[in-house]
């Protein structure tokens, strides 16, 4: 098995790493998509927002069995730990893996891995700014074929600039 790593926006090149806008509403900030042929076990995962959210808000690690319409990543994206390692088998696209949802499409079923509940007064948002989860070996989501592993953010009133990633192994 390879490991990958794949944050919520483009492959850094020449500037950092973009912060993206959750919105005022539930939104998907990054999904990865399984092929028809490939799972995916999740190893790790997290996220850092630049400031509290003006309510408390809500960020996730689940499976779905819809995809969101996301800006599609593109293989670079989608990068391997080991530098002599193949290309991910992720299935790329706009209805496929990739971040920042433009629409959530209509899930029927998901299954929950975590879920952050992030506070909206500063004090108390503070250590929570930045989130890592780390599973342990007998514990890690396994994302089945055909399915979409998404970080969906629900701030509801005041939208934060956030950064997530996702470390899995295929």
């Amino acid at each position: 098995m390879h490991e990958y790593k794949t944050y919520n926006g483009p492959m850094v090149t020449t500037a950092a790493q973009a912060a993206v806008s959750t919105g005022t509403a539930i939104k998907t900030m990054l999904q990865l998509a399984t092929p028809s042929t490939r799972q995916l076990t999740v190893i790790s995962w997290g996220f850092t927002i630049d400031d509290p959210p003006g309510a408390d808000a809500v960020i996730e690690l689940l499976q779905t069995d819809v995809a969101a319409t996301v800006t599609a990543h593109i293989a670079s994206g989608v990068q391997p730990l080991d530098p002599n390692g193949p290309a991910s088998l992720l299935t790329l696209g706009t209805a496929a893996t990739g971040y920042t949802a433009s629409a959530e499409g209509s899930i029927t079923a998901t299954r929950m891995f975590d879920a952050v509940s992030l506070s909206s007064v500063s004090a108390e948002a503070g250590p929570f700014l930045t989130y890592t989860y780390q599973f342990m070996p007998d514990e890690r989501p396994i994302i089945a074929v055909s399915k979409f592993l998404r970080v969906r953010a629900t701030t509801p009133t005041t939208a934060v600039d956030l950064r997530t990633w996702v470390c899995h192994k295929e």
